[in-house]
């Protein structure tokens, strides 16, 4: 079983002071309370005291028990010993060769409730815990590595070996895996099996496999995209795995169809029966949503340059008419003002001039 997925920046902070606390960490952890200061008190000496005191506040912040007790950065120790007006902080180098500080980190177990790893049935409920995370959850190995270590910290139980708890997780992992396979793979009849297998084939007059031809989606906007769109959509959809109920499994189908869309075909045929089944099912379940979402987006595209396209057109006519529209203006322009020209009327012999017509009738009067 694989456990090489830790980086070499989690093993070096596992259970290991990596830096200085920050101010915010020194005060949540590092701060002695009453309940602590009680506790501590009694003990004689200062290098007892001050060690007690790293011991108790490391277990808090790191969630372990360090094998050099004193091996912590020097703004701990400092920090701590000005909460006891301690001035001189050389004394803690008797406390790391006195055997005092096996019979403190009883003590502290014991006054503090500090459990060990193996100790049931916190360690049941951890396995509990993680089977569940990783069977709804898609957390990687090392996101759910440094999840288990805040629980255990939390919790207040004693980190195990970096080892130990990476095969933990690794081994709850795969055991809910191989359960989603299992669950997944038995979902397709035989005659949908066949057709998810098919598409690992390389067909004759092709050089890649139904599969990976499938997985690519319209890279242009054309009527041609469009048409090779509805096909790879109705080719997908003759695989026939559309009307399986997967909704109850939604986040880890979605998380095995992006595996199989990042995987080639030769791995995915490589794979255990039941896994592999999974993860096509998955994949074309998923690919089919995808495919009808590219035919819809490619459409709206279409129409869209179609629209935009019209209406560049209609501006450009009327671009083109403006300057006939702006010669029939000053014309008209200019016969307005001949015609409000009182000048020019006046020049206008009366012959030109039409006579107006008076109502005479409205005087008794016959018209002349």
């Amino acid at each position: 079983m694989p456990v090489e997925f830790l980086s070499g920046e989690q093993e070096k902070r596992y259970g290991r002071y990596a830096g200085e606390p920050t101010p915010e960490q020194l005060a949540k952890y590092f701060y002695l309370d009453d309940t602590d200061l009680q506790f501590i008190k009694g003990r004689r000496g200062n290098h007892n005291r001050l060690g007690l005191a790293l011991q108790l506040c490391t277990v808090r912040f790191l969630g372990t028990f360090l094998t050099n007790p004193i091996d912590v950065p020097m703004v701990v120790i400092n920090y701590l010993a000005t909460q006891f007006g301690i001035d001189d902080t050389s004394c803690l180098e008797n406390y790391a060769r006195a055997e005092t500080r096996w019979e403190h980190t009883a003590l502290i177990k014991q006054c503090y409730g500090y459990q060990d790893f193996h100790a049931q049935p916190n360690h049941w409920k951890l396995v509990r815990w993680l089977y569940q995370r990783s069977s709804l959850g898609t957390e990687s190995q090392s996101l759910l590595f440094d999840l288990t270590t805040a629980r255990l910290v939390e919790r207040k139980i004693l980190l195990p070996g970096v080892s130990v708890l990476a095969r933990l997780v690794a081994s709850v992992r795969e055991r809910a895996a191989n359960r989603l396979w299992n669950i997944l793979s038995k979902l397709p009849s035989k005659k949908q099996i066949v057709a998810l297998e098919k598409l690992l084939l390389i067909p004759e007059d092709q050089r890649y496999s139904t599969l990976d031809r499938l997985r690519h989606s319209p890279n242009k906007v054309n009527a041609k995209s469009l048409v090779a769109a509805i096909n790879r959509l109705e080719e997908i959809r003759n695989v026939g795995v559309g009307g399986i109920d997967l909704s109850h499994i939604t986040t880890r189908i979605k998380f095995l169809a992006r595996n199989a869309a990042a995987s080639r075909a030769a791995l995915i045929s490589k794979m255990p029966s039941a896994k592999r089944v999974a993860t096509l099912l998955a994949f074309t379940h998923e690919l089919e949503y995808t495919a009808t979402d590219d035919v819809i987006d490619l459409l709206d595209l279409l129409i869209r340059g179609l629209l935009a396209k019209s209406k560049r057109e209609g501006e450009k006519e009327r671009l083109r008419t403006l300057k006939d529209l702006d010669a029939a203006a000053l014309r008209l322009a200019e016969a307005v003002e001949v015609i409000l020209d009182t000048d020019y009327q006046d020049s206008v012999p009366d012959l030109l001039m039409p006579k107006p017509v008076l109502p005479w009738h409205r005087f008794g009067v016959a018209g002349k």
